[in-house]
């Protein structure tokens, strides 16, 4: 085997040096857009809100083959039994994320000695995003993650964290498809700060969800996580509950 041969194949066979380069504009493209390009893809639109005593978060349940069990379908998460998620995005890699995020929180129980506050895990996650931007051999996370949970000193906490590492806590927020859309609506809600009870934080978000979307949802077509100040397990509400919520807008509206 000659060394020219060996030459030509590795040649044919180089991908360059694994760098990464900002352009001009200081942007990085195949983060910036690319990987929110990915979450908006999923075609699906998420709501959280925070209240007084509670958050809540909703997004759309869609069931794309009709010979699927629909109980298999889900973009809500626990991660503790106190901490929430929804993934918004790419399922496969919010799974991946999901099962990475209860290891830690377990590991950060065993090494502490109490639960993994919602502020550490909205770090851990988005440090984890923020890593996968700086290498080209790998690709960013295709999702965005609102992380929900009652804080011991603050009370409620909404944090969303996206692909590119950023996380923010927030008195509302959105994501996915609809994502500016939803926000428009929730800033002008939340104008005045409003110190909203359960049922209107429940039912804020689930409004917001159908004006943005333009649609009145079937109790099973809408997913939605609550935690309580008063009883801060992490639950999804069942389509009694969500269709309960949905009656009490109709006749409010």
């Amino acid at each position: 085997m000659s060394a020219d041969w060996l030459s030509s194949l590795a040649a044919n066979f180089s991908v360059g040096p694994i760098v990464l380069e900002f352009p001009p504009d200081g942007i990085v493209k195949w983060l910036e857009y690319d990987a929110k390009e990915a979450v908006k893809a999923a075609g699906i639109t998420s709501i959280g809100v925070c209240g007084k005593d509670s958050v809540c978060v909703v997004t759309q349940k869609k069931v794309p083959d009709k010979l699927l069990d629909h109980t298999s379908v889900t973009h809500l998460f626990p991660i503790t039994k106190y901490l929430g998620l929804l993934a918004t995005g790419m399922t496969a890699d919010a799974r991946t994320l999901v099962q990475q995020a209860r290891n830690e929180a377990a590991e950060f129980r065993f090494r502490y000695g109490y639960e993994m506050p919602v502020d550490v895990l909205a770090k851990w996650i988005a440090d984890k995003s923020q890593i996968y931007t700086q290498h080209a051999y790998m690709r960013p996370l295709g999702v965005v993650a609102m992380v929900l949970g009652i804080d011991d000193e603050f009370g409620p906490r909404l944090y969303k964290c996206d692909p590119a590492g950023h996380y923010f806590g927030h008195k509302a927020t959105s994501a996915g498809l609809k994502e500016q859309e939803a926000i428009n609506f929730l800033e002008k809600k939340m104008k005045n700060d409003p110190q909203f009870t359960y049922e209107e934080t429940v039912q804020t978000a689930i409004s917001a969800l159908q004006s943005v979307l333009q649609e009145d949802f079937k109790a099973t077509e809408i997913e939605v996580g609550v935690v309580r100040k008063e009883s801060p397990d992490f639950r999804m509400l069942s389509t009694e509950e969500i269709d309960e919520h949905l009656t009490a807008i109709s006749e409010r509206d």
